[in-house]
């Protein structure tokens, strides 16, 4: 894939002091949907105004087809934008605010017209063409914000949190139809969200945040299944942690032990050494409950637990359990799983195949 856009050595501060992102390197394919994923003040939204124009690294370059772009002023830029809060404008029907932006590029009226009525089509929005923002729902002004940064028929749109502002159900339809027009109009998307769901359900690549950098950047289903640090397998889906001593080494595992002596096999992720406390991560559908040791794969483990509590979900359950005395180890279960004889108190053995228990960095269980 040919990159389409580049970050190369990019630092931003505010205050001359604190770097809000941090020697940032980063190519974006042509075509690729990549989403920038992390808490608040990460850095994520910082790096796509920069990309945008309305905010100026404090050193490096951003490159757009191998073309420079600390020169070019956002509107010079081609590079559609849609924001959180929709940013209409009250005064002009959905069609006036749809030509803005062609108007401003001195497009002809019957051009703009066409392009106007085109894109109205492309959202289904041609029957509220003369209403005003204010007589729409958020979800018909989030599609007319969407089609002002389409009208243009620009290759690259960034997304700052466009659905943050919308209830569940309609997050989820509008999540559908941009991963449509990205397919269908072969769109290059920075989409920027802190609703991991989202960018699990919707992207090419996620690039993780934290601090000013990028922890890791793959695709949605490496970042689940091989997370590369703590902060990623804690921030993407959900994750058990057991802090434990590393022991030794065998090949591809390092040998762990638990507060209580409890020993465990643990697949190598990040460097440790003998004596070291590291942090341990397996994902909850990884864990079994209570599987006879004769039906076990080759290179499982087993580790006594105690229920503490139970929380129904609908669709399953989860099963919390204290092991070796750290708390809120979970278990998910389907509703026919469970057993009637489970109760909080009761003691259960928990196992798994010991390459899904990944050996990452030490950090405090919270």
């Amino acid at each position: 894939m040919k990159n389409y856009v580049s970050f190369k050595n990019i630092q931003k501060t505010y205050d001359g002091d604190k770097l809000v992102v941090k020697n940032l390197n980063l190519d974006i394919g042509e075509g690729e949907f990549l989403t920038l994923l992390g808490p608040s003040g990460s850095g994520k939204t910082t790096s796509l105004m920069m990309l945008a124009g309305f905010e100026t690294p404090t050193q490096g370059e951003i490159y757009l087809r191998d073309r420079p772009l600390h020169h070019l002023p956002p509107h010079r830029r081609d590079i559609g934008m849609v924001f959180q809060n929709y940013a209409l404008f009250p005064h002009m029907t959905v069609a006036q605010n749809l030509a803005f932006p062609l108007s401003i590029r001195r497009m002809n009226k019957s051009d703009i017209k066409e392009k106007v009525d085109k894109v109205l089509d492309r959202v289904k929005l041609t029957a509220l063409a003369d209403r005003y923002p204010a007589q729409m729902s958020g979800g018909q002004q989030q599609r007319v914000a969407l089609a002002r940064a389409l009208v243009f028929e620009p290759k690259l749109v960034l997304m700052d949190e466009p659905l943050g502002a919308l209830d569940k159900q309609l997050r989820e339809h509008m999540q559908m139809e941009i991963k449509a027009l990205h397919q269908a109009l072969e769109l290059t998307i920075v989409y920027v969200t802190h609703d991991q769901s989202e960018a699990m359900t919707m992207s090419d690549r996620v690039a993780v945040f934290n601090d000013g950098i990028i922890q890791q950047i793959n695709s949605p289903s490496t970042l689940y299944e091989e997370p590369q640090n703590s902060f990623v397998a804690r921030f993407i889906g959900e994750n058990n942690s057991l802090l434990a001593t590393q022991t030794g080494s065998e090949d591809e595992f390092y040998r762990t032990a638990l507060d209580d002596g409890t020993a465990l096999r643990a697949l190598k992720v990040r460097p440790s050494s003998p004596g070291r406390k590291i942090m341990l991560s397996i994902r909850p559908e990884r864990v079994g409950i209570n599987v006879p040791a004769g039906q076990l794969p080759a290179g499982s483990q087993q580790i006594n637990a105690r229920i503490t509590q139970f929380i129904y979900l609908g669709d399953h359950v989860r099963m919390m359990t204290e092991v070796a005395g750290q708390p809120n180890f979970m278990v998910k279960l389907s509703a026919a799983a469970m057993d009637a004889a489970w109760k909080p108190g009761s003691e259960v053995t928990l196992s798994w195949q010991e390459r899904h228990l990944r050996a990452l960095d030490a950090v405090t269980l919270q």
